[in-house]
């Protein structure tokens, strides 16, 4: 279980619990009839024991023989056979010596085979204090219990040694163990079909609400209004998550306030800087030109008119200069409104291009359409400036030149990639080539990137680029196909 949800944890660990529960049920029911039966076979031996030691006293009492060890076979030798049959049990005398004297069994059965009681039997029945002694064996596979009783006459002295054999037979048990096991599989069977329905719900229901506040968190934005969670958790460690989680909401809303106030004074503190450091650059020469027309101004001049012409053109480009910066910060600080339409994107990258006279710039799609939905104009001012820059990149001096530009679909998205051979991009410039007021040519804004960026990003598309200096640089932008 490497990443299991908790719902799926809380409903295993449920269904497990619930097993190793009617294993060990299962389990203690077969050592408790096992004991059972063990409990019942020695008080089945002791009953038959007792029962046929007070047949034994009572023929003794009543017998005509003296009461000696030698007459026992004598005293039993019909007697023996009756006591076995009325007790159902063989029974077997033996000499204090361990030597078999008679034996309910037959006596073909009987003579020079059965073997005398080994002697560790004799001492043990000897040196106990009831004088009794119960030997287990297990003879291939079936158990059997011998006990060993000295027999005593009438003033306690012993005359010999009853033996009865007793085989345990354990099948109604084992019938009632095997009935037991097929009732209790089926009743758990179908405990466990209910357990998995109420583990599931139940699981279910735990994890609601922690369902509920992951939801939340992972609708949670620095960017937008986030919502609280007003659910009652019926949990404390719940709801104290819950209580944390809106309070995180309100310090996230009020870090948010602060930042994107902050971020704002210092746009405006970078936009005043490079505005008024733009305005600055046309305005000394313009304080040059003025000067210098000052101090050489002469009305009788013969060459007063070109002079005046030169100062007049001077002021125009840069009062022209002046005013393409502030229309260049007009067009950053606000992008037109969208006319989205239906179009054609290969075809608008293609036709993009008819603006531009270079001959090295090719235009390549493995497809004649590619369908989506945006604003033309603002798709026509990516690639004419993604190309313009393409350009710029390319050394004049450079014999070989290429730029190519394609059209690709990929999955739901179209991709435009603008790939030049020109000189790349250096590694301390990669991270701030969007940035709005970055460049590293010697005229223009630096805002071109920034502006496209803009437009991308608007519809949930891309722009990245890979480079390599002094080699190629390739711009890729990945816009939706809606």
């Amino acid at each position: 279980m490497s990443m299991l949800s908790l719902r799926i944890r809380i409903f295993l660990s449920m269904i497990v619990l619930i097993l190793i529960a009617s294993i060990l049920i299962a389990y203690i029911t077969v050592i408790q009839f096992e004991n059972e039966a063990k409990k019942y076979h020695q008080e089945l031996l002791d009953r038959k024991e007792n029962a046929v030691r007070e047949n034994i006293n009572y023929i003794l009492s009543n017998s005509t023989y003296p009461l000696t060890r030698n007459n026992l076979p004598y005293i039993f030798k019909d007697k023996i056979h009756e006591l076995s049959d009325i007790h159902n049990v063989e029974i077997n005398i033996y000499s204090l010596s361990g030597k078999l004297l008679k034996s309910s069994k037959a006596s073909f059965s009987v003579d020079n085979v059965s073997p005398p009681i080994p002697k560790y039997i004799v001492k043990l029945v000897e040196s106990s204090i009831e004088k009794r002694y119960v030997d287990i064996k297990n003879i291939d596979g079936i158990k059997i219990r011998s006990s060993y009783t000295q027999i005593k006459d009438d003033k306690f002295k012993p005359l010999g040694i009853l033996n009865l054999p007793y085989v345990e037979d354990d099948s109604f048990y084992q019938n009632e163990i095997q009935d037991f096991l097929v009732r209790l599989s089926q009743v758990y069977f179908f405990m466990l079909i209910i357990a998995f329905a109420i583990a599931y719900f139940l699981s279910s229901y735990i994890t609601k609400s922690l369902k509920t506040i992951s939801d939340k968190i992972n609708e949670t934005s620095l960017n937008q209004k986030n919502e609280k969670i007003v659910i009652e958790a019926n949990s404390r460690e719940i709801n104290s998550l819950i209580k944390a989680y809106n309070g995180m909401v309100d310090k996230l809303e009020e870090s948010a306030t602060m930042l994107a106030q902050s971020e704002r004074e210092q746009a405006w503190r970078e936009m005043a800087k490079q505005v008024a450091h733009e305005i600055k650059n046309p305005l000394t020469p313009m304080r040059l030109t003025v000067q210098s027309f000052q101090r050489k101004f002469e009305s009788d001049d013969p060459n007063l008119k070109q002079k005046l012409n030169d100062y007049t053109k001077t002021m125009i480009q840069q009062i022209d200069t002046m005013s393409s910066v502030a229309s260049a910060f007009s067009n950053f600080a606000s992008m037109p409104a969208q006319q989205n339409e239906t179009l054609n994107v290969v075809e608008v990258v293609e036709f993009s291009l008819d603006i531009f006279n270079e001959e090295y710039i090719r235009f390549e799609s493995d497809e004649e359409e590619i369908i989506t939905i945006m604003d033309r104009t603002q798709l026509i001012r990516i690639i004419t400036n993604l190309v313009k820059n393409a350009i710029q990149a390319i050394p004049e001096e450079q014999e070989e030149k290429s730029i190519i530009v394609a059209v690709k679909r990929v999955n739901n998205s179209v991709n435009i990639t603008v790939k030049d051979n020109g000189i790349g991009i250096e590694l301390e410039n990669i991270e701030h080539i969007f940035e709005p007021k970055f460049t590293t040519k010697t005229s223009g804004m630096g805002l071109g990137l920034g502006i496209i960026k803009n437009i991308i990003e608007n519809y949930k598309g891309t722009i990245t680029f890979e480079t390599e200096y002094r080699k190629a640089t390739i711009f890729i932008v990945s816009l939706p196909i809606i």
